[in-house]
């Protein structure tokens, strides 16, 4: 199955409570005052967001008037226009050859930080790379022997501390252990931390701090592990986090067990953070550099 086909089943349940419930709304209707209206309910309790709901509805009535359009069925096309507009441009990893690039993953307990760490790695072992993968959750002994059990599958080293260790100390002998194996991407796990706990997001800043005291530019990715299922608590997760740590990027988890995949569009819109990946399935191939083109033709494709 190629890529597309993958994705395409993967977003059936947003497509049918997001672009099917759009296109029995529109279809055969005039365009008037109370066609806006409910496109504009229905983009909400999709999970746009409000804002981004508002916006976009404007944005159609705006060039509906423009173009002199009559009928709803026009109107389709120039949501999705604007919909991939909303999604910005690709925005591939900051992974350069010849020096060590340091990628922070945080994010919320269960979003599945850990498989999306060992998916990334597979991806850049394929790709030719050293790979190596750091411990940063020491709260959990769990963590670091999942982390643990996934390197062996690999064949990626981890390094670990003890339960109850400091984070910090952690990333900074990953550091020096990657510097002298001639490791090309170190990927640093965190501890999965409500972003309400203060404490534990001042932590998670001087992981950053000391990241980029010990190698040059580090990290130069922090990703941010968003569970697709959440809908709207994931803006919330994405502006607590940014505040905290600056984020590189997104990499939404889940797609295929939600209809709530419209989230995307209120995350590009509201937090103005690229999706860097997208995860549609459970195989270590699922995990996917993230294409807003092919995304919004897969979402609006009825086809079967």
């Amino acid at each position: 199955m190629s890529f597309f086909s993958k994705l395409k089943q993967g977003l059936q349940k947003t497509r049918q409570s997001f672009v099917g419930k759009i296109e029995q709304l529109i279809t055969g209707r005039k365009i008037d005052e109370s066609l806006y209206e409910e496109l504009e309910e229905l983009l909400i309790i999709s999970d746009v967001g409000v804002h981004t709901s508002l916006d976009l509805v404007e944005s159609l009535r705006h060039a509906a008037k423009e173009q002199k359009l009559a009928d709803g069925d026009s109107l389709k096309a120039l949501l999705k226009s604007q919909l991939r507009e909303l999604l910005g441009e690709p925005a591939p990893m900051n992974i350069e050859p010849g020096r060590l690039n340091v990628i922070v993953v945080v994010g919320v307990n269960g979003v599945g930080k850990t498989t999306t760490i060992a998916k990334l790695a597979h991806q850049y072992k394929k790709q030719g790379l050293k790979v190596m993968l750091a411990a940063g959750d020491t709260f959990r002994a769990a963590a670091a022997e999942q982390l643990e059990i996934w390197g062996q599958r690999l064949a990626v080293p981890v390094l670990r501390h003890g339960e109850g260790a400091d984070p910090a100390a952690v990333v900074y002998d990953a550091v020096q252990s990657a510097k002298a194996r001639g490791i090309n991407v170190l990927i640093v796990d965190t501890a999965g931390r409500l972003h309400t706990k203060s404490n534990l997001m001042q932590e998670l800043a001087k992981i950053v701090r000391v990241a980029g005291r010990e190698c040059q530019g580090a990290p130069h990715e922090v990703l941010l592990v968003i569970d697709a299922t959440t809908g709207q608590n994931a803006v919330v997760q994405a502006e607590q986090f940014g505040k905290s740590v600056p984020l590189t990027g997104l990499v939404l988890t889940k797609m295929d067990g939600t209809a709530k995949g419209g989230i995307i569009f209120a995350i590009a819109s509201q937090q103005e953070l690229p999706v860097k990946f997208i995860g549609v399935g459970e195989g270590m191939d699922d995990l996917r550099d993230f294409d807003p083109d092919q995304f919004v033709e897969a979402l609006f494709d009825q086809a079967t």
